[in-house]
């Protein structure tokens, strides 16, 4: 039902209660109330509509723009500290990541120096090892070297005697007490020198080694074999595997 619809009903039922209460009313009066009540019931619903149309537009206009752009502002600020919170989650990422990289090269050039520096630490242990053995092994090398010729001049003075004078203790008893004595001697040095790792080397008939002998000539022999060891001048000596001074021989050449 209209509001024009509604307001005519009222103003009929306020009339026909009206009539009821007044029935000495002639039939003009009431035709003139009709038409007055339906001028005013005109108005009133003119009245009302103007209000009603005021108040609609006050509502639009409080219910348009103003509200779209109040809830469109805190939409925007949202998404905007959404926005910085997002880029401020990736720049901490990225500086993280970076830190992160930075500290790997750091753990891979500290574990290189300190692979570097171990390997330094046993090339340096590993050379003193060496060096202090080979000082204790040649320490003595000087000095053995000034006793190699009394041990020649030992092994001259028993090739000079004559090998049946020797042991004649009957005939010749000086000469073959000087001769043990001497033999004594020579191997008391010997085995000195072999208690500190000095050893004599080259007899005849061993295989000739340019490493450790020294040929001082070549010479036929038809007992003796090429390339052997015919004659010895003088005795090689070896410290501690390491040739002191090289054997003087005469090796034996093909007729």
């Amino acid at each position: 039902m209209s509001l024009r619809s509604r307001s005519i009903h009222i103003a009929k039922a306020a009339l026909t209660k009206e009539l009821q209460l007044s029935s000495s009313v002639s039939a003009s009066s009431v035709q003139r109330a009709w038409q007055r009540s339906l001028v005013q019931n005109n108005t009133n619903t003119s009245i009302m509509a103007s209000s009603y149309s005021v108040d609609f537009s006050s509502v639009r206009s409080f219910s348009s723009k103003p509200e779209d752009a109040a809830s469109e502002e805190p939409k925007d600020a949202s998404t905007a500290k959404a926005g910085e919170t997002a880029a401020a989650e990736e720049t901490a990422e990225n500086s993280e990541s970076t830190k992160v990289a930075e500290l790997e090269q750091q753990v891979k050039d500290l574990k290189d120096n300190l692979l570097r520096s171990l390997a330094e630490q046993e090339n340096t242990r590993r050379i003193a090892k060496r060096d202090v053995e080979q000082a204790r092994s040649f320490a003595i090398g000087s000095f053995a070297k000034s006793l190699l010729e009394t041990s020649d001049n030992l092994s001259r003075a028993l090739d000079a005697v004559p090998e049946e004078l020797r042991h004649d203790h009957d005939h010749h008893s000086v000469l073959a007490t000087l001769y043990e004595g001497i033999t004594m001697t020579d191997d008391g040095l010997s085995k000195a020198f072999k208690k500190n790792g000095l050893e004599k080397f080259g007899m005849p008939g061993e295989k000739f080694d340019p490493n450790i002998h020294e040929a001082l000539f070549e010479y036929p022999d038809p007992n003796g074999e090429a390339g052997n060891i015919g004659q010895v001048m003088k005795k090689g000596f070896m410290l501690n595997s390491r040739v002191l001074r090289p054997a003087e021989v005469g090796v034996v050449k093909a007729p």
